[in-house]
């Protein structure tokens, strides 16, 4: 889960596997991500949890909402990455005789490179024209123009998104760490950043209709596999 939210940085508490003797931890008011053993949904259960949203991975369903899920992310971006992911399920189920199991190995991947793919074209779509709009000081220091670079965004849902999601701790640790950059210097993330600005209209950041371009071609080969 922290390495799908790449180029981000999960910036509070993060537990893989939590002891019985500390679920109390999970009643912090504070954000967190926390992992459990089945065994511990009992007493999960039994603790007064308030804005906490519990996934069951292993059946891949909710044991908990807070029923705003559909609303947080704009929909053509959540819609086009549930289709993604949709498609992944499919092939793994066509390869392994439906199981799911993200276990790591020759076989399985490809597909989650297909995953992974497709979480970094989705935040591309989100904030990788950031770099238009980092702007150099006398001291050479690099600062991001934010009211401009959420405003260059044409679709309005995306606009109210980034105007919550930039508030966060998580988006501010990724514009700081890039302010600080050397401008040279290049991740994964900006080499895909470039090549989605290259592929729009001159004065358009936002193009949505880009996000499964050449994700599909991908899916095409690990069908033929």
């Amino acid at each position: 889960m922290v390495a799908l939210i790449y180029p981000f940085s999960w910036q509070h508490t993060y537990i893989p596997v939590l002891p019985p003797a500390m679920i109390d931890i999970v009643c912090s008011p504070t954000p967190f991500l926390i992992g459990l053993l089945s065994s511990s949904l009992p007493l999960l259960r039994e603790l007064p949890l308030e804005e906490v949203l519990v996934v069951d991975l292993i059946n891949d369903r909710f044991l908990r909402q807070m029923d705003d899920e559909d609303s947080i992310l704009p929909r053509k971006l959540q819609v086009a990455l549930e289709h993604i992911l949709e498609q992944r399920n499919d092939l793994a189920s066509d390869q392994d005789g439906g199981s799911l199991d993200c276990t790591y190995g020759p076989e399985s991947s490809p597909l989650n490179e297909v995953v992974s793919e497709a979480f970094v074209r989705f935040f591309v779509e989100i904030v990788g024209h950031y770099s238009l709009f980092l702007t150099s000081g006398e001291r050479e220091e690099r600062t991001l123009q934010r009211e401009a670079f959420r405003k260059a965004v044409s679709s309005k849902s995306l606009r109210r998104f980034l105007e919550v999601f930039m508030e966060t701790q998580t988006f501010r640790g990724f514009i700081q760490e890039r302010e600080l950059r050397r401008q040279d210097a290049k991740g994964l993330f900006e080499v895909r950043a470039q090549e989605y600005l290259e592929t729009l209209p001159s004065g358009e950041h936002s193009g949505v209709n880009k996000f499964l371009k050449g994700l599909g071609s991908k899916m095409k080969f690990l069908h033929k596999k």
